[in-house]
């Protein structure tokens, strides 16, 4: 192959891993005024995102009031509302341009709802509830103290 082709192809190589590296894992980010890392959204794609906090919000706060009544079966349906499945509406463009760390808070707090769901359904325990939503809560507390959301110019 001629020398010409190599670097074209390797060129082309390097591109791709930037892009990769810069939508995979960097995201669109600023560093705030406040310190934090400002996530650089359209507004519909901040909405979406805020939609989403706003659904987990719901949730616990449907599984206390469950777990406080001992109505497991209720605790379990308000954490599974919240579950992995609610993260697969999210559109690829918004997924890009979020960090690496912040998918893996948000797919993480999505999984911990999850195990809840199925530990409130299967153990009926409400204080075992009650302990894994203040675990989860770590998770919220994490992601608003190192991203804030802003709606990119």
């Amino acid at each position: 192959m001629c020398k010409l082709c190599w670097t074209i192809l390797i060129l082309l190589l390097l591109a791709l891993a930037g892009a990769v590296y810069k939508f995979g894992f960097v995201g669109s980010v600023e560093r705030a005024p406040d310190g934090r890392l400002a996530l650089q959204l359209s507004a519909d794609e901040r909405n979406m995102v805020l939609g989403e906090m706003r659904a987990f919000l719901v949730a616990v706060q449907n599984v206390i009031a469950a777990t406080n009544a001992e109505d497991m079966e209720a605790a379990a349906e308000a954490a599974r509302a919240a579950g992995m499945p609610a993260q697969q509406s999210i559109p690829a463009a918004l997924v890009a341009k979020l960090p690496m760390e912040f998918k893996k808070l948000g797919f993480s707090t999505h999984r911990k709802f999850d195990e809840l769901a199925l530990d409130a359904a299967q153990l009926g325990d409400p204080q075992h509830t009650r302990e894994q939503l203040a675990a989860l809560m770590n998770n919220c507390i994490a992601c608003h103290a190192t991203y804030s959301l802003e709606v990119a110019e």
